[in-house]
């Protein structure tokens, strides 16, 4: 799971919501940087937070989305005063859209649900190895 926002909030939240199902949350900055991340990940679930700065690269990349990552999916995080936002962006491809992080329980819920039916990132040879030994993901 990916998520782009400027401070930390809304990854600490979802943290803490997934604290259970052991799902890793990678933060990235910006819309460019989350998209070289997917493209690592190409099932994975982006979580981005709409600023005023983001609005056009966000609703560009989502243009190109279904067509570049056809199994990852978009959610959008954002202040309750972009809420008129919401169905453009639904429009685009967002998946859901959430104005506070109390909010974030029925999200977490479909960032499971959809990390489990993904398929696996390719992974090299030591990485395969690694994870089938014991104590490989605590090493």
């Amino acid at each position: 799971m990916i998520v782009c926002e400027r401070t930390g909030a809304w990854a600490v939240a979802l943290r803490r919501e997934l604290a259970a199902a052991g799902v890793h949350v990678h933060e990235t900055r910006s819309v460019a940087e989350c998209w070289e991340v997917l493209a690592r990940c190409p099932a994975g679930f982006l979580v981005v937070e709409l600023t005023p700065a983001a609005v056009d690269p966000l609703l560009a990349r989502m243009a190109s989305l279904e067509r570049e990552f056809p199994l990852a999916r978009v959610a959008v995080v954002t202040e309750r005063r972009f809420r008129d936002c919401q169905w453009p962006l639904r429009e685009a491809g967002a998946v859901d859209f959430v104005v506070s992080p109390r909010e974030l329980a029925p999200l977490a819920r479909a960032i499971v649900r959809h990390l489990e039916q993904a398929p696996e990132p390719p992974r090299s040879l030591t990485e395969r190895i690694w994870a089938g030994l014991p104590w490989g993901r605590r090493a």
